[in-house]
């Protein structure tokens, strides 16, 4: 390959923290957001396209990336939801014969601004240490103090609706329509393999806005509800976590993933908090309180339930827990039809391990419905 000059960039961290390195492609830019690590080792064009991750910078613990380009099958929203990427070595070209194109090329499709040769060891163990920050990445690099003042008005994570800018604007069908289960999902941020992983166990599913209400969503007359993942703090929620009361209310059957999981707890009233640095990768070690089996599983999220509380509650029994840390995996209501977890049994990327959850909710509705 030519040699080609690239222009220097920078990732300059909220606590004042500098990493250099280089621009991927001959561009000026500049992208703010939250910065935060995902420790797969592959999987990245799922994990950019993710809609949990928008407004965040990415920084792949992988040293390697783009080394297989980029395929129209893997991507799980219909464009790149991450703010900017940081990475050690961005691989221009790919071997893979079955990529359609270049991870450049996917990239520049959607805008995004990514840096490379960044010292992302020493990076992960920083965020780590210092947890989850604003930051932003550059190529203006000799302006930092503008670029410090900049950082300084980005809003916090912490309080952050962030599902209304994912989440689809008009309702729309998945799977076949002559299904044996009719599923209602809320949108708050949902991922395709979640639709596919339903469908293919013979759902019908209908998609709904984020802000849609309980009687709008009844109105269609599905068998079975779903609140899908997402971004952003669950607290300012207020329709999701109304909708989750309401569908509790009726007793409806209810799963709910990642964000949807945090909605059901809040709509327990159960409080969530946001995580020191959270949980992104795809080696997560989750136990089965009910099967005491152990499962590998794939997580993204930066909030999480709080246990105190969801020990204490009465109706609220924990189902799952992460064994880095023991905080809350899964949860299920001891009186209704309602269970969630907090982890992404449909991965893409990710082992299958937990894939028996959509058998569950299945097996769910249909005890209802026979």
């Amino acid at each position: 390959m030519k040699y080609q000059s690239r222009r220097p960039a920078l990732l300059l961290l909220s606590d004042g923290t500098i990493f250099h390195g280089k621009a991927v492609g001959d561009k000026e830019a500049t992208s703010y957001g939250e910065v935060c690590f995902n420790t797969g080792m592959t999987g990245y064009q799922e994990i950019f396209t993710d809609p949990s991750y928008f407004g965040q910078l990415m920084v792949t613990a992988n040293a390697h990336i783009g080394n297989y380009g980029a395929t129209d099958v893997e991507t799980e929203s219909d464009k790149v939801k991450i703010s900017g990427l940081i990475c050690r070595n961005f691989s221009y070209t790919y071997s893979r014969k079955d990529a359609q194109e270049s991870l450049e090329q996917f990239l520049d499709k959607s805008n995004l601004f990514a840096i490379s040769d960044v010292d992302t060891r020493a990076l992960v163990a920083h965020i780590r240490d210092n947890g989850s920050m604003n930051a932003v990445i550059t190529t203006d690099v000799e302006n930092i103090e503008a670029l410090k003042a900049k950082l300084a008005e980005v809003p916090d994570m912490n309080g952050l609706e962030l599902a209304s800018k994912v989440s689809t604007k008009e309702p729309y069908f998945f799977g076949e329509e002559n299904a044996e289960v009719k599923i209602a999902a809320l949108d708050i941020g949902i991922k395709r393999n979640i639709l596919r992983n339903l469908a293919k166990r013979g759902a019908y599913i209908k998609v709904f806005p984020y802000d849609t209400t309980y009687a709008e969503m009844k109105s269609w007359n599905p068998d079975g509800y779903f609140l899908s993942n997402g971004p952003g703090d669950p607290e300012p929620l207020e329709n999701a976590i109304q909708v989750a009361k309401d569908i509790i209310a009726d007793d409806e059957p209810l799963f709910g993933i990642c964000l949807g999981h945090q909605v059901i707890a809040l709509a327990n009233g159960i409080s969530t908090y946001k995580m020191h640095n959270g949980h992104r990768g795809i080696n997560h070690p989750v136990k089965n309180l009910i099967t005491g089996k152990g499962e590998i599983t794939s997580q993204n999220h930066g909030f999480s339930i709080n246990r105190e509380e969801t020990e204490a509650h009465p109706d609220v029994e924990i189902t799952h827990v992460h064994l880095n840390d023991h905080s809350v995996a899964g949860i299920k209501m001891k009186n209704k039809n309602c269970f969630s977890v907090q982890y992404h049994p449909e991965a893409s990327p990710g082992p299958n391990d937990a894939t028996y959850l959509f058998d569950q909710f299945i097996e769910n509705i249909k005890s209802v419905t026979a």
